[in-house]
């Protein structure tokens, strides 16, 4: 009995290893997902102090520069709200533990914007 659950155990940590290189290899293909993690680590702490007004703000900034034709963000600028409002997601997720699906499936989202298909939206 204790060889199989040996057994058991030793083909779990397998699976689990190579599920995760392969999830690795996943989020390899986003170009940009250097630039997202220096933004994530450079603003997490900020972001996370934020309350609701600042957060409103910030989506209120994001979407009025997005939507103007006149304005074309820079790669860095499009990222740095978009990974900021994924970093607040997060914090939902953290503060209302009933909503974590949710914030870390809108964070994914946020996380998971592409400047390319920003520029393209643009007329």
């Amino acid at each position: 009995m204790r060889k199989i659950i040996q057994i058991a155990v030793f083909f779990s940590l397998i699976f689990c290893a190579t599920s995760q290189s392969f999830g690795q290899q996943i989020a390899s293909i986003d170009p940009d997902i250097a630039i997202k993690e220096t933004l994530y680590t450079k603003y997490n702490k900020e972001v996370l102090s934020f309350d609701k007004k600042d957060f409103d703000t910030l989506f209120f900034v994001f979407f009025q520069k997005q939507s103007d034709s006149k304005i074309t963000m820079t790669k860095e600028e499009y990222y740095t709200y978009t990974i900021k409002i994924a970093i607040y997601s997060e914090k939902l997720g953290l503060l209302y533990k009933d909503q974590k699906e949710e914030s870390d499936k809108a964070k994914q989202e946020w996380f998971d914007k592409n400047y390319v298909e920003y520029l393209k939206s643009k007329p």
